[in-house]
C-alpha cells in the first residue's frame, strides 16, 4: 500500500525532533510491509469509523485512515496532540 501525506501530517511531521522524525520512517516502513507488526499497535481510534492510529515509539502516534491501496497519513506527534485531533 501507498501513502498519502496530507499537509497537516507534512507540516506535524518537519516539528518533529530528528530523533523521532527516524522513528516515524522507521514505523511507515513496517506499515508499509505488515500491517498487524505487533511493535506498531495498530488500533482504530474510539469514537471513529475509519481514523487509525500506529506508534511510532513509546510516545509518537501516527493516525491515519485506509482508502482502497492508500494509507492517508492525517497526523503525527506526541501521543496527546496527535490524538487529540487525529
Amino acid at each position: 500500500m501507498k501513502f498519502i501525506r496530507t499537509s497537516r501530517f507534512k507540516r506535524a511531521y518537519i516539528k518533529l525532533e530528528p530523533q523521532y522524525r527516524e522513528l516515524v520512517k522507521k514505523a511507515l516502513t513496517q506499515l508499509q510491509s505488515v500491517r498487524n507488526y505487533p511493535g506498531l499497535r495498530v488500533k482504530r481510534i474510539q469514537g471513529t469509523s475509519r481514523i487509525w492510529e500506529t506508534r511510532a515509539g513509546r510516545d509518537i502516534r501516527i493516525t491515519f485512515e485506509i482508502e482502497a491501496e492508500f494509507y492517508v497519513l492525517r497526523n503525527v506527534g506526541h501521543h496527546d496532540s496527535a490524538l487529540n485531533n487525529p
